[in-house]
């Protein structure tokens, strides 16, 4: 995979953030997105080995549009500086588990997960960690999975406990989460490595066990 070529296109556009260096370079933009999505089929094609959930996905379409929705946002810079796709059962991670792949350049990552689940999904997650706590507690203590992740995200959550959990809980701070997400990020040059697609790969069947836990919470 050219990565380098991507990178490249992506450290332009944060420098020249406007319609008009877009447009004028837009060839540009279409050979980074299509090398992304031959990324985005290959690490598909990996992910199938060992998640067949994703099997009816179109890989070439899960990548996310680079266009900004600025309507509420005081950054009203029309493009986004990264290339990111989301892969789970239904498609781009709404309102499920699945992997999140995030390319920018000094901040890329991967994670994977439930993000932001609604209402009626978030308490049937909470239930399942309250009822299951043990199940819970071995997947996100796994050698192979503290080995990437310090443990869940925790940039949504909660400051007091739930309702209808106690304060002392003994789980309260996993209860507490809104959303469910782990993230290992990787330097430029893992990123640009020839084995990026095997490593992003081997750290998405350690997530496996995480999302197949979330699932079935709200299945």
């Amino acid at each position: 995979m050219n990565f380098s070529r991507i990178q490249s296109f992506l450290k332009s556009i944060a420098k020249n953030n406007n319609r008009e260096w877009f447009e004028k370079n837009k060839p540009k933009y279409l050979e980074a997105k299509n090398l992304f999505d031959d990324f985005v089929e290959a690490f598909h094609k990996e992910l199938l080995k060992f998640d067949d959930s994703l099997a009816g996905l179109n890989p070439r379409k899960l990548a996310f549009r680079i266009y900004r929705d600025v309507r509420f946002s005081k950054d009203k810079r029309p493009y986004k500086v990264n290339m990111g796709a989301g892969l789970s059962p239904k498609g781009k991670m709404e309102q499920e588990p699945g992997y999140y792949l995030h390319i920018e350049p000094g901040k890329s990552f991967i994670a994977g997960g439930f993000y932001m689940p609604d209402s009626g999904n978030l308490a049937k997650i909470r239930q399942e960690i309250d009822y299951n706590t043990k199940g819970f507690l071995k997947i996100i203590t796994d050698k192979k999975f503290k080995k990437y992740f310090a443990g869940l995200d925790d940039f949504d959550k909660l400051k007091t406990a739930p309702k209808g959990y106690p304060k002392d809980h003994p789980q309260i701070d996993l209860l507490k989460h809104k959303s469910f997400i782990v993230s290992h990020y990787f330097m430029d040059k893992e990123v640009l490595d020839k084995k990026f697609v095997k490593q992003a790969a081997e750290i998405a069947r350690v997530i496996k066990p995480l999302n197949d836990f979330l699932s079935n919470a709200i299945s």
